[in-house]
Order: C-alpha cells, then structure tokens, then sequence
C-alpha cells in the first residue's frame, strides 16, 4: 500500500496562503518572544497590606463571586496574586486564547505556585526562577505579559480569511495497493 506523509492542505487563493503565512510568522515571533513583550498595562495593580509589597507567590487564585461556586464563582477579571497584591481588570478576552482546553492565563495561574511531591518531598517554587534571574516581580510580569500575548495572539488569529481548500486537495485520491502495482 502507498502511503503519504500528513501535509498542510493547499489554500484556494495566493492572497489567503500570504495572509496564513504572515500570520504564522507573527505568531511565531510572539511565541518564541514572549518574554520580550510588553507587560498588559490596562490592569490596575491594588497593593492590599501597607509597606514594601512582597512579589513572591505560593498559589495564584481568581477572583471570587459572591452567591456561585465551582468555576461559575470564579471572577476572571480579578487575580489574586498573593496576600499583598491583586490584579483587576484583566481583561475577558485575554481567555480565549486557549491551549490544550485551557486558557494560557489558566495554565499561568495554575503553574505559578510552590509545590511540595508528596513522594519525595522535593519542593518546586517558582520564586527561585525569579531570584535567580535578579526579578523578584517575574511571577507577576509574566502575568502580565501572558494577557498580552493571548489579546495579540487572538487579534491575528481572527484577523485571518476564511478557510478556503484548494480543489486539488478536495477531491478524493486514489489508494494504490500493492497488488494494483504488479
């Protein structure tokens, strides 16, 4: 039996493969490099506790609203960072960028923690990264920076043209087995 390798299907138009293309290379450089961008600054960062605030963190947490439970009382436009700082107005939208069934913002506040294995007791804290690096404020940067990302990301990928497939990649091909070879 013939067998053919996964390929990206062709668009119908030249204009629609240079709108994907363009698109995959922003994308890529966004990715790649998100440390390098600029922190969302449409939050408002409330400092809860008097003094120099901490920026270490043990266990990020959403917001919470009144009256529900469960997910439904999860308030995603508020984070809690730590007793000594909360995050508002972090934008909804920022949450649909989404990997693996959940939003890179999930997938930050869920991973940004210090975590003790049950097994071996080894302790995985994020705060070293920070130390290490000379930024105390990288746990809450990346936050940040992670909103932008997920608004860009979401503006190029709804900037795209409707998928088109070429007529060449529609129409059903011929298997070729191996008894039709001899």
């Amino acid at each position: 039996m013939m067998k053919e390798l996964p390929h990206i299907p062709r668009v119908a138009t030249y204009e629609q493969f240079k709108a994907f293309s363009d698109a995959g290379c922003k994308l890529t450089q966004l990715h790649v490099h998100f440390e390098e961008v600029v922190p969302y600054q449409g939050v408002t960062i409330e400092y809860t506790k008097l003094g120099s605030p901490s920026f270490r963190v043990k266990k990020m947490n959403w917001g919470k609203i009144k009256g529900k439970t469960g997910n439904a009382a999860k308030d995603k436009t508020t984070l809690v960072y730590n007793n000594w700082i909360t995050v508002h107005n972090v934008p909804l939208e920022a949450q649909e960028y989404v990997v693996n069934k959940k939003s890179a913002l999930d997938w930050v506040v869920e991973r940004t923690c210090v975590k003790i294995d049950k097994d071996s007791d080894i302790v995985n804290d994020f705060n070293d990264y920070a130390e290490e690096i000379g930024n105390f404020r990288y746990p809450l940067d990346l936050f940040l920076k992670i909103i932008t990302v997920s608004l860009e990301t979401m503006r190029i990928v709804k900037s795209l043209p409707t998928l088109e497939i070429h007529r060449l990649d529609l129409t059903p091909k011929k298997v070729i087995l191996e008894t039709d070879v001899f």
